[in-house]
């Protein structure tokens, strides 16, 4: 007989049941277990004069062992869990639990100790449910729209995607270097002919940084798409992709993120707000008496990203904000510059920047030029290789996908949303 999840029982059906005794209740003439599975819970009642073998089984059985029984559901007026109960008839002891060592007023350091006891709550489960139906939502959306999913090395040969410091390791008789995101092999593709492409995957900052928005190991969604007359057409893909998503979240665990964080899932209109870097530091200056500090003109930082929030909402009634313009010195050399402005832009979502997105320079003199501008021209010589022989025009976006489910459950770090957190001091489990 197959296994029936709880919330597939029918009354009076011969079943075999199995999960986490969530909670075990002894009393004079019954004892009560709190079974639970991956679809819910229910009440296992179990009567000690007609069940003597199940009852000399569950000596000394703990919370959180695995336990299965074979039995009957019926409804019963009586029982909170749904008005359903389980009538067994026998038990096996599938894994036998100890003494938990956490509880819910462990601190978070204490419970990543533990990461896998921690995510059991429902509110750890549906947390992860809720990143994988974004995901989902949005990994349809691309398919629908013709993009081909790509997976691209994270062993690489150069340490100079980006500004960020990489993780170095020993690849054979020399170095080599966890990567950072896809981007240059995105831009490979896009030179192959594929035109539109997306990857789910790892990636990896070697950045000693602790906040509760930075992690040294992360899941990025990361696209670039041939084709498009400017970075506008980038910016509207990306409210598509977006808007899909969050649908798909809304769709699905609409009542339960509710119960459980206390979170309305909106779904924005489009168009997004957009706005120029020049503009936004006027505009925060004047209502909000904010002055951007002298090593961030040309860019955001975390203050800022705050109050440009704060502006969306008060001017556009919008949780979403796109900021164009940025300096090019803060910006990457593979972005296209008209009139030397950065073709791209900065996604800020609840108070932070979920992405940067632009149209890549796709020519090759171009692109040289600019490597060589931020001396990288020896560094990236394999990259600059891809554009040599005919690029097509293009443009793509990273989202950090672990920052984007915290966002929008509204969890205050990374520490506490990621399935597994790596930070500068924890490498375990």
């Amino acid at each position: 007989m197959q296994r029936s999840l709880i919330n597939e029982l029918k009354e009076n059906e011969f079943s075999r049941i199995s999960g986490w005794a969530e909670k075990i209740r002894d009393t004079k003439y019954m004892i009560f277990v709190i079974l639970k599975d991956a679809s819910g819970k229910i009440q296992v009642s179990i009567d000690k004069e007609k069940n003597s073998d199940i009852v000399k089984s569950l000596d000394g059985i703990l919370a959180n062992s695995i336990l299965e029984f074979s039995g009957t559901m019926h409804l019963s007026e009586y029982v909170k869990q749904g008005g359903k109960e389980f009538i067994p008839d026998s038990i096996k002891i599938l894994s036998s639990a100890s003494m938990l060592p956490i509880d819910d007023t462990a601190n978070i350091d204490t419970r990543l100790d533990y990461r896998w006891i921690d995510l059991r709550s429902e509110k750890n489960n549906l947390m992860l449910k809720v990143q994988s139906a974004f995901v989902d939502g949005m990994r349809k959306f691309l398919i629908k729209e013709n993009f081909t999913e790509i997976h691209t090395p994270k062993l690489i040969a150069t340490a100079s995607e980006s500004g960020s410091e990489v993780f170095e390791v020993k690849y054979f008789d020399r170095k080599a270097y966890l990567a950072q995101s896809p981007q240059f092999y995105k831009q490979m593709a896009i030179a192959s002919g594929l035109e539109r492409i997306f990857e789910i995957a790892p990636a990896f900052r070697a950045e000693n940084s602790n906040t509760n928005r930075h992690t040294t190991e992360f899941t990025s969604f990361d696209l670039e798409f041939a084709y498009i007359d400017s970075y506008e057409d980038v910016m509207n893909l990306e409210e598509e992709l977006l808007i899909a998503g969050l649908n798909n979240v809304k769709n699905l665990y609409e009542k339960e993120i509710k119960e459980y964080f206390n979170v309305d899932v909106i779904i924005p209109t489009r168009p997004f707000p957009r706005i120029k870097l020049k503009d936004l530091y006027q505009e925060l200056n004047q209502r909000y008496n904010y002055q951007i500090p002298k090593q961030d003109i040309g860019d955001m930082n975390a203050e800022a990203e705050k109050l440009t929030s704060r502006y969306a909402m008060e001017q556009y009634g919008h949780e979403f904000i796109f900021v164009t313009d940025f300096a090019k010195t803060k910006r990457a050399f593979y972005h296209m510059r008209k009139n030397d402005i950065p073709q791209g832009f900065d996604l800020i979502w609840k108070g932070t920047e979920i992405t940067t997105g632009a149209q890549r320079e796709h020519r090759f003199e171009e692109l040289s030029k600019q490597a060589k501008e931020k001396g990288l021209d020896k560094d990236v010589e394999f990259y600059l290789q891809f554009f040599k022989y005919g690029c097509p025009p293009h443009g793509g976006f990273a989202i950090g996908i672990d920052r984007l489910t915290m966002l929008l459950l509204g969890i205050p770090s990374l520490k506490e949303e990621m399935f597994i957190f790596r930070g500068p001091s924890r490498l375990t489990p």
